[in-house]
């Protein structure tokens, strides 16, 4: 009987043991977007992929993340580029920010969710957890088309079980004071409040077991 009990002891430590390490086995977060998290216009350090890193660092979370942004980009870009970027960083979680540069061209609502629609799938067939970052458009779009493009992240969410900010400028598009000259990308200031925005969405993932 004892020698039982000692074999079961041993078990339950090594399973311990095994669950604590897959808790805390550090996480490879891989962030897809457009000047918005590419730090255009502000000092480098101060966007708010920046602040999630010092964020996960603050909270002890064992995360790496991989800002793979580039000013301009659309969803067909970041489409192209994905690829290469899941076979070079394996990330855990996919963090996509795109859309807002085919909005502002007025592209097709369409081709925007079907870009990202196979964006999502690529990161979900590497196993990767994917969160999209949702956007408006400036009310001179007309109704329909800004109401198209806002519906298509909520859209693609529940399609595809991904998480979802529904606006990651919710308490910076209504405030002059935290854009830029161009009226378009947001200052240094606007960065802490579009963190807050999508770390409640963001956190369930990066410390999900």
């Amino acid at each position: 009987m004892l020698a039982i009990l000692k074999k079961l002891s041993v078990a339950a430590v090594l399973t311990l043991a095994a669950s604590a390490s897959a808790y805390s086995a550090p996480k490879t977060v891989l962030v897809v977007g457009d000047s918005l998290s590419a730090e255009y216009g502000i000092t480098r350090g101060a966007g708010w992929v920046s602040l999630l890193e010092q964020k996960l660092k603050a909270e002890k979370i064992a995360a790496s993340v991989v800002n793979a942004s580039i000013s301009g980009e659309t969803t067909i870009g970041g489409r192209t580029r994905l690829p290469a970027l899941l076979a070079q960083h394996r990330p855990d979680i996919v963090v996509i920010e795109l859309g807002a540069n085919d909005g502002l061209r007025g592209l097709p609502v369409a081709s925007a969710e079907g870009n990202l629609r196979a964006m999502v799938a690529m990161a979900q067939q590497k196993n990767a957890k994917v969160m999209l970052v949702g956007m408006r458009m400036p009310p001179n779009y007309g109704r329909a088309y800004t109401d198209s493009f806002f519906n298509m992240f909520k859209k693609l969410s529940s399609d595809t079980r991904s998480a979802l900010v529904p606006f990651m400028l919710e308490g910076v598009a209504d405030k002059p004071a935290l854009f830029q000259q161009d009226r378009l990308h947001p200052t240094a200031a606007a960065h802490p409040i579009i963190l807050n925005n999508i770390w409640p969405q963001f956190a369930p993932l990066v410390k999900k077991q």
